[in-house]
């Protein structure tokens, strides 16, 4: 018999799981997610992704502040839901929530658990240079992401891969892993296993302090900061334009071979000196502008030596 689940998730990375779970039978009680928040010009509240795609599909969607009051407890036990699936909610689950559910509430985390628990586990993969990342399926507990481990998926980490390139990745991967974990459960074969406690790390918040490009890194290490910051919050540097200092932010870029002070401008395709060798920038970003290729950004405004940018 399908599983009767609580879906629990926010943003885009969470839509393929919860469509995926509907897909294959279950019946989705319940979808809880975050309350709109308002965004773009006119400051309009927007509904998360998720809760689009509930509306769509005509589940009900709640959007609570918090979990920790015995009225939220009551209306979450009042599903009547056999477990509860968590991708990216954004909100902790306390333990009378998490021990509400006969079977457990299952996590689908975007890295290669116990490496990269937290909040930002796929940026921060690609910015230390990680040759792999995955997603896992966890039996949550009380901890950050400390949960037993129930089924995982690997996948390489090319340097060409952007955050935004690895998220759009991981997110079937997640979805399909995470019906496999649920059909597995629901036949009582679902096997958990501890996590290991050698290679922990935590995957901080992205924090916009470290935004700025250090062009004293290697060429690499500066490669895979932009790359693990693209498209947000966008590695930045600044450069001389129509006279005075414009911020850019820089979205995709390449190795190049080339040499010079850090930040230079080594010739007229955007090629820049890191501390060794150099990046070609690919993409880039005006402030108030949209992303460009740097084909299209030269054309418009010319950047070659002895410019610097720093």
């Amino acid at each position: 018999m399908p599983l009767r689940l609580i879906f629990m998730g926010t943003p885009d990375f969470a839509v393929p799981t919860l469509l995926e779970l509907v897909a294959h039978g279950h019946d989705i009680a319940a979808v809880y997610t975050r309350a709109p928040k308002p965004a773009g010009r006119g400051m309009k509240l927007q509904v998360t992704p998720v809760e689009q795609e509930a509306r769509r599909l005509g589940i009900s969607v709640l959007t609570p502040t918090t979990l920790k009051t015995p009225e939220a407890l009551e209306a979450f036990r009042a599903h009547n839901a056999d477990a509860a699936v968590v991708v990216a909610y954004g909100m902790i689950l306390p333990q009378a929530i998490l021990d509400a559910p006969p079977l457990g509430c299952f996590n689908l985390h975007g890295s290669l658990l116990p490496r990269w628990r937290g909040a930002a586990p796929i940026n921060r993969a690609i910015m230390a240079g990680d040759a792999e990342s995955g997603v896992m399926v966890m039996k949550m507990d009380v901890g950050l992401d400390t949960g037993d481990v129930a089924m995982a998926e690997r996948l390489t980490i090319s340097d060409t891969m952007t955050a935004a390139d690895l998220h759009d990745a991981l997110a079937p991967l997640g979805a399909d892993l995470m019906v496999r974990a649920m059909g597995g459960l629901e036949r009582g074969g679902l096997q958990l296993r501890k996590q290991s406690e050698q290679g922990v790390t935590y995957a901080a918040k992205i924090e916009k302090a470290e935004a700025r490009i250090d062009w004293s890194r290697p060429a690499r290490e500066v490669l895979r900061h932009i790359h693990g910051l693209s498209p947000f919050p966008g590695a930045w540097c600044e450069a001389a334009l129509d006279g005075e200092a414009a911020r850019i932010k820089i979205l995709r870029c390449e190795p190049a071979k080339g040499a010079g002070a850090p930040g230079d401008v080594l010739d007229d395709q955007l090629t820049i000196a890191c501390g060794d060798s150099a990046i070609r920038i690919l993409e880039l970003q005006r402030a108030g502008k949209a992303p460009m290729k740097a084909a299209d950004f030269l054309r418009g405004t010319p950047l070659k030596p002895p410019a610097r940018l720093g």
